[in-house]
């Protein structure tokens, strides 16, 4: 069987059902196999980069992990930035790249060794990926690839999800395997230690008992855990105020009479004095990064007995200064199996604490009534408040970078069911476009909101031709104040308003958005107050 064509079987028995890919000399022959194996689609994209932010999203979205193929060197290397997003936001994505032919490799031939390029295009993809992916690997001989395969499809999807890298030679591509004689990957045993899980869990629900002022932090990890469900279950039965990182914020329905909102720099008020003033903060699936503790850790939930529940052992033994009560390393799954067991009598009645971060919920809104009475323009929150108010609970939300992700994720409302994300941890200019065509492929062509800045959407406004083509019924906000506003805002604060590189004025301009719409056959609207928002 050709290698190639093994792939793309493999691919489907994975139920990978669409390949986000750019074509090249390197990745033809993978490529070729597209027309001999069926039931297995590709989307063809306009720029690398913008393959691997589709597949992120899909991954996100989808019943299981996505794909992308493009060739060697810059098409390689392209697809970094995508990567990125799913290492640090820990998304499974599977990324096969074309290499030149394993004869024309640096150091294949005697006196190779240490020239820095042998075949055209040809570079180390593995060793520039190592450092943001779970596992990036270069095929040695065809026969290795059923192993190499299911190995990092397995390291992808388990523990703390990640990308992963297989790079193939182009002379490989095309080799005859014998398909029954491949080695298998036998994936390890995983031990949970379930009695020091017990143990872990009754030391938490005595702190529960105890605790005066306890609350609940909602990571991200929840969602990649796919524990949602327990989450709802778990807060009905403790009754207790819950806040979420930026990652977690579509965890919840903000209307819940448990949540308060999402905590952090960027934090709702509410939110940050429940954790300030909490005695015990429950954190799970949440690193606990800086955008949440804020630059002194050590001032963060600053007389609160603090529990962190990660998978990632890593996470738990941070030394910055944020003191951890106690360090739980599991995953949320079996964290809430074996919390369901033990705590089925527990029952926490502390009532007045929970109307009190309500009160401050209710005092400190997000999106203030003086913010309609803007004349000029068209104020954020309020749009975003208004946004949220009409989409209904199956609509997904993507956003972008900067002002407008913070004003996404300060004043949307979201609703159960709904999707509200963005690449968090990397955070590029230009994710939310290609992301929200992958969301949308992931979900059958549905509708998708793509909330941008004028800058970021031109970071990757080659995608409107992919999105044409498609038909892909794609929402595109651009939150247009002309220049960078978030990094305005840096420069008002540390730089004496030194707007350099932010401003029309110093050089960052805009094309005519009507006349890039009218050019690709899309359609246009304009809302330059509030009286255009109906």
């Amino acid at each position: 069987m050709n290698l190639s064509d093994y792939v793309l079987e493999f691919l489907k028995q994975k139920k990978i059902k669409n390949v986000f890919l750019i074509t090249g000399g390197a990745i033809s022959f993978m490529i070729d196999s597209f027309s001999r194996v069926k039931n297995i689609k590709y989307t063809c994209v306009a720029h690398e980069q913008a393959a691997a932010m589709m597949a992120d999203s899909y991954s996100r979205l989808g019943p299981n992990l996505s794909c992308t193929m493009v060739t060697s060197g810059p098409g390689a290397t392209n697809l970094i930035t995508g990567i990125a997003c799913s290492w640090f936001d820990s998304i499974p994505a599977l990324h096969i790249t074309g290499q030149v032919n394993s004869y024309e490799k640096q150091g294949a031939q005697k006196g190779t060794k240490k020239t820095r390029q042998v075949g055209f295009q040809e570079t180390d993809i593995v060793s520039i990926t190592k450092p943001i992916t779970k596992f990036s690997y270069q095929l040695k001989n065809p026969n290795e690839i059923r192993y190499v395969l299911e190995k990092a499809c397995y390291l992808a999807q388990s523990g703390r999800p990640g990308p992963v890298v297989i790079d193939i030679p182009m002379n490989f591509q095309k080799a005859d395997i014998q398909k029954n004689k491949l080695k298998k990957f036998i994936p390890p045993r995983v031990n949970i230690n379930k009695n020091l899980l017990k143990k872990n869990i009754k030391k938490i629900n005595s702190l529960l008992k105890k605790s005066l002022r306890p609350v609940v932090l909602l990571g991200g990890g929840i969602k990649i855990a796919k524990v949602e469900k327990k989450i709802k279950n778990f807060l009905k039965k403790i009754n207790i105020p819950a806040v979420s990182t930026w990652s977690g914020v579509d965890i919840i329905d903000h209307e819940n009479k448990n949540y308060i909102g999402n905590v952090g720099v960027y934090g709702s008020r509410a939110a940050n004095f429940a954790v300030q003033n909490s005695d015990l903060l429950l954190c799970l699936g949440s690193r606990l990064d800086t955008r949440i503790t804020g630059g002194v850790p050590s001032s963060f939930a600053r007389k609160s007995k603090v529990i962190s529940v990660d998978i990632d052992k890593n996470e738990l033994s941070k030394q910055r200064g944020l003191k951890l009560h106690l360090k739980i390393n599991s995953n949320l799954f079996d964290f809430f199996q074996n919390f369901e067991k033990e705590s089925k009598k527990f029952k926490y009645n502390n009532i007045s604490w929970l109307q009190k971060c309500n009160e401050w919920k209710s005092r400190y809104p997000m999106v203030k009534e003086e913010y309609y009475l803007q004349k000029k323009f068209v104020n954020p929150y309020v749009f975003i408040n208004e946004l949220s108010k009409i989409l209904n609970k199956r609509s997904v939300i993507i956003a972008d970078d900067g002002g407008h992700l913070t004003w996404a994720i300060q004043a949307f409302k979201v609703k159960e069911g709904q999707k509200l994300f963005s690449a968090f941890g990397n955070s590029p200019m230009g994710y939310a476009f290609p992301a929200s065509i992958g969301a949308s492929l992931a979900q059958n062509k549905s509708k998708v909101v793509c909330i941008a800045g004028d800058g970021s959407i031109q970071m990757n406004i080659q995608e409107l031709q992919t999105t044409i083509f498609n038909k892909l019924p794609i929402k595109i906000v651009i939150m247009n104040n002309n220049g960078y506003g978030i990094i305005k805002q840096f420069q008002e604060l540390y730089l004496n308003k030194r707007y350099k590189a932010t401003t029309a004025a110093t050089g960052v301009v805009n094309p005519d958005f009507k006349k890039i719409s009218k050019a690709y056959g899309i359609n246009y609207t304009l809302i330059s107050n509030h009286k255009n928002l109906g």
